[in-house]
């Protein structure tokens, strides 16, 4: 199948319209649950004359709809309307399913769009049809189908095959397809995504033309090809270890996992569940039952809207509430401080937090069980050293019993506007799991440019025993990865080089050519990665030469299984792909060079 450079930079360069809220959407809408009245906190936890209330509605844009609720296909349709092109917009949504079945609806996905069922389990909630995503809106190339997501629904396909053709950004969680999984756009165009978490799919899954693609804690009945690097790890029915022919890295079980916290309805009432984490996993957490761990009432969050303070944030977690971040922009002047253990910071919708002024959006503490999940954080036009810092400098407690976990958190600098950030993300506490971010410095949109969304590190990890599952991270001025920790490991890596280095002295490291995208330090003695991937497309000077994608002391402890570098069309070549080791890119056919194991 035809495979292409990804995010083309040519593409998607010119101002995409931003529609404005559909004025009727409101008045039409299904209206959200009233979640009872609010209970403020006790007075023994709060010192403030007026406690914040927790629960409350869900705001305008989370759309819930039951079983009798008329026009559901035509609100689906309303709103995909409105989001599917936007891709730079500011319209947030999540559109929520009671339990129950639901006949002969396509719920067609566009940006800034969550779509999840409200059961306990994914067979709670059927929808007999489809939840699509294709990619007409871009003349058939799916490679900019970014933020977007489904989870926690059972689908019956309405062809016998569900279409999700998606690139980055876009989570595929606690699904179950009665039937196969397409991730290709009509027509078999571009694509580059992507990721799948503790769902079922009955029938084959089919990547057709998607670049790459990470699998975790699932179930497939086939899976019919791949293109450059896909990884699965704790999947029932993938194919067997074979990289680089056919290019599949299979991991029989995920060492750490612990799945996303998700909202569900217990009768009237929302609460937010809490899975419990699993050791050598296989397979979803739900096939067999109830699935295990904790939940919380929606009283104990405080439910946040847009226009909220940062300061106002803080006083409720400092009151002890949670937090759930309704869809909508939060413009921050003070960075989101987490300092409770067991906080939980939840999104809905693609909730996408800005720092105004240089800040860091959300700082945690070292303590136990931080869960972030579910938003986007976007740099502001002033430098933010960093944007999301999980624990403090020099953090070291250990967390193997009940660690922080950074899931669906998803960091941008530029395209929707200027942006800058030094580092994006850094990780200080120990034992935190990163499951699946993508980590962007934009290559198109508005604000793009080599010193205009400035951004010179991706994320940087700090602490001891953090392990990293679906790590995507694009384009930045100097490193995308950097690892101080021991004892790391990362299963699925997807990379691009920045492609706008205006020549070969930018991006000039010293002695070397360039910055690896991943670059474990000199100091670590222990680390280990499976399936990594580096792609460059120095389109401004394609005479550019990256020496190699990956880095590392060359030390038995520190080990990697099947990595690849890729120059996409021929803009841009590697010399080597880590260290000293591995054939040099050529030409123009986009052919990987493959390294099986290191040292």
């Amino acid at each position: 199948m035809p495979h292409t450079p990804t995010h083309s930079p040519d593409s998607g360069r010119s101002p995409l319209a931003r529609r404005s809220v559909l004025g009727a959407m409101a008045a039409t809408a299904a209206a959200p649950a009233l979640l009872g009245t609010s209970s403020p906190a006790s007075a023994a936890s709060v010192q403030q004359p007026r406690a914040l209330p927790g629960g409350g509605d869900l705001g305008p844009n989370v759309i819930v709809f039951d079983p009798s609720t008329s026009g559901i296909q035509a609100k689906l349709d309303e709103v995909f309307r409105q989001q599917e092109s936007a891709q730079f917009g500011t319209g947030r949504y999540a559109l929520l399913f009671k339990p129950g079945t639901y006949n002969g609806l396509n719920a067609q996905l566009g940006f800034y769009t969550s779509i999840a069922g409200l059961g306990l389990s994914p067979d709670d909630t059927t929808i007999n049809g489809d939840v699509t995503v294709d990619a007409g809106w871009f003349n058939g190339n799916a490679t900019q189908n970014f933020w977007r997501s489904a989870e926690n629904l059972a689908l019956a396909p309405v062809s016998g095959t569900n279409r999700w053709a998606v690139a980055q950004a876009a989570p595929f969680r606690r699904m179950h397809v009665k039937g196969g999984l397409n991730l290709s756009p009509t027509g078999y165009g571009w694509a580059s995504g992507g990721y799948i978490a503790d769902s079922r799919i009955d029938g084959s899954v089919g990547p057709y033309s998607q670049q790459q693609w990470y699998t975790r804690d699932s179930s497939v009945g086939g899976w019919l090809n791949a293109v450059w690097n896909m990884v699965f790890s704790g999947v029932q029915g993938a194919p067997a270890q074979s990289f680089p022919n056919p290019p599949y890295t299979t991991l029989d079980t995920t060492p750490v996992s612990r799945e996303k916290p998700f909202l569900y309805l217990n009768g009237s009432e929302y609460r937010v569940f809490l899975p419990e984490q699993r050791t050598n996993a296989r397979g979803t957490t739900w096939g067999s039952g109830t699935p295990r761990g904790t939940s919380l009432p929606l009283t104990q969050f405080y439910v946040a809207k847009p226009g909220v303070t940062a300061a106002t944030l803080n006083a409720a977690l400092t009151q002890g509430l949670h937090l759930l971040l309704t869809p909508g922009i939060y413009h921050l002047d003070q960075p989101i401080q987490v300092n409770r253990a067991n906080t939980v910071v939840l999104g809905l919708g693609y909730a996408t937090l800005i720092p105004d002024n240089g800040v860091t959006a959300l700082k945690t503490a070292d303590v136990d069980g931080v869960r972030l999940a579910g938003f986007l954080i976007d740099a502001g036009p002033v430098n933010s050293s960093t944007l999301l810092e999980v624990g403090p400098t020099g953090a070291s407690a250990n967390h193997s019993a009940n660690p922080t976990t950074v899931q669906d958190v998803f960091v941008r600098i530029g395209g929707a506007g200027a942006g800058k950030a030094t580092t994006s993300m850094v990780i200080n506490s120990r034992n935190t799991i990163i499951d699946h971010t993508w980590v962007w410095r934009a290559d198109h949109g508005t604000g793009v440019g080599w010193d205009t969304n400035r951004a010179d590190y991706g994320i940087r990890v700090n602490g001891d025993d953090v392990l990293a599952t679906g790590l995507f991270v694009e384009h930045f001025n100097k490193y995308d990865v950097q690892w101080y920790g021991q004892r790391g490991r990362t299963i699925f890596f997807q990379n691009e080089k920045a492609y706008d280095a205006p020549n070969q002295a930018a991006i000039q490291n010293g002695s070397v050519k360039g910055y690896a995208a991943y670059k474990v330090a000199d100091s670590v003695t222990t680390h280990e990665g499976w399936g990594l991937g580096s792609y460059c497309y120095y389109n401004v000077d394609p005479t550019i030469v990256q020496h190699n994608g990956f880095a590392a002391a060359n030390r038995p402890g520190v080990k990697f299984h099947d990595l690849l570098v890729v120059s996409l069309g021929g803009q841009g070549q590697y010399e080597r792909v880590i260290n000293e080791t591995g054939t040099p890119t050529s030409g123009t056919s986009t052919v990987p060079s493959t390294v099986v194991s290191y040292p």
